[in-house]
């Protein structure tokens, strides 16, 4: 059995702080049409920030060896966070052979945390 972890957390005030012009401009680059229909404050946001941070964590890899797009943080009909992976996220959990994802997030006042968990299993066992 193989387990991977990521944990990140977000001070939601780095939102609150940009203009919304550039607020919008990096909200384009990091979420996907899906993501952004579901955003309806900096702490979502924050929140669905700081778990593509946390997944990237449990690939080993962190953002840049995988877009920000390749990460997609969308709700069940339950609210709870969903994981889809697409392009390089999804070919290194492919390689990994990680093929279950438990993601969480929660947020205060001040900060949002994300936590994520893969399994899978090794070809050796």
């Amino acid at each position: 059995m193989i387990i991977r972890t990521g944990v990140d957390i977000v001070e939601i005030e780095r939102f609150d702080e940009q203009s919304p012009e550039i607020r919008n401009r990096f909200f384009r680059r990091v979420f996907t049409a899906r993501e952004l229909a579901l955003i309806k404050t900096n702490a979502s946001a924050a929140g669905r920030f700081a778990a593509k941070e946390a997944v990237a964590k449990a690939l080993g890899c962190g953002i840049g060896t995988v877009g920000w797009q390749d990460i997609e943080i969308l709700s069940s009909t339950a609210g709870e966070p969903t994981l889809i992976l697409h392009g390089a996220a999804q070919a290194i959990a492919t390689d990994q052979q990680l093929q279950s994802w438990s993601v969480s997030i929660s947020h205060s006042k001040s900060h949002a945390i994300a936590f994520a968990t893969a399994l899978g299993t090794s070809g050796t066992e």
